[in-house]
């Protein structure tokens, strides 16, 4: 009895603490609301004024010392900080669409988006940060590693095939991957770069993407009487699809193409369902 007693008790505890997390991250959520429309709200302000000449660099140098003069405690409004709310009202001003999206990150990876040029580029990042939630600093490596590049030219390789089959497949792959985090000499094997990647799987994770589910390193396939094995393999969520991952340190050959396809034909079929989640009703 006592000891169901406590279970019960630790349960109550628990049930409290993830209402004190989700009243926490809902609080957190709706301040950054604010303060975003409060950045866009003066960035429209001191767009305005400029674009009609009333304002100059001198007249928004002003608003910086009078907001510090009369909200002493208040951070962020200096007159640098105040033209970057002018770009961010004129980055996304008329675009619905984007504005549902740059309202769930944080000014800091808003300020980081919105430099980029291309319209394409800043949704890109923006549906990603979202979808992978991303850190400020994991945003800056992948927009430092051309990430929209490289999964832009994934894309273009793609087969109709496989598009008609997963309509979801573009942005997934990308057409290199970056591996700077790997600890590996300028000389290494295969099964190093195996390693390295296992020991790091979280880091990989990041540059692959969080839909990827690790199932194992070495899988064993038999077939007839022999037995193969896949360096990594992958269940992805998005497309409820395996994904195997063979490592080679040479260059591309097609007889690796023929390799990776025959993995995926021995795949046991009935692994998909083990591995794949219950759907959501």
């Amino acid at each position: 009895m006592e000891k169901n007693s406590a279970m019960l008790i630790q349960q109550d505890f628990m049930n409290i603490l993830g209402h004190i997390r989700r009243t926490k991250q809902q609080t957190y959520a709706h301040i950054n609301y604010s303060l975003l429309d409060l950045y866009w709200l003066t960035g429209c302000t001191i767009s305005e004024r400029v674009s009609n000449a009333q304002w100059g660099k001198r007249v928004v140098s002003e608003l910086a010392e009078f907001i510090a003069e009369n909200e002493p405690t208040l951070k962020g409004f200096s007159d640098k900080n105040l033209w970057r709310m002018k770009q961010f009202y004129e980055t996304y001003q008329g675009n619905e669409k984007l504005a549902t999206l740059w309202r769930e990150l944080s000014w800091s990876h808003n300020r980081m988006i919105m430099t980029l040029k291309q319209p394409e580029e800043r949704e890109f990042y923006l549906q990603l940060t979202i979808k992978e939630r991303y850190s400020v600093r994991e945003l800056e490596r992948q927009i430092d590693s051309a990430l929209f590049e490289r999964t832009l030219l994934a894309n273009h390789k793609l087969p109709d095939v496989l598009k008609a089959s997963h309509p979801s497949v573009e942005n997934t792959f990308r057409d290199s991957y970056v591996l700077e985090f790997l600890p590996l000499p300028l000389v290494h094997t295969e099964k190093d770069l195996q390693k390295a990647l296992i020991a790091n799987m979280k880091q990989f994770i990041l540059e692959v993407g969080r839909d990827f589910i690790f199932v194992g390193e070495e899988y064993r396939l038999q077939v007839g009487n022999s037995d193969f094995f896949i360096d990594l393999l992958f269940f992805h969520r998005g497309l409820a699809a395996l994904v195997a991952f063979e490592l080679k340190i040479e260059k591309f050959k097609p007889e690796h193409l023929g390799q990776i396809n025959f993995y995926l034909e021995a795949l046991d079929p009935s692994l998909y369902t083990q591995i794949s989640p219950p759907p959501t009703h």
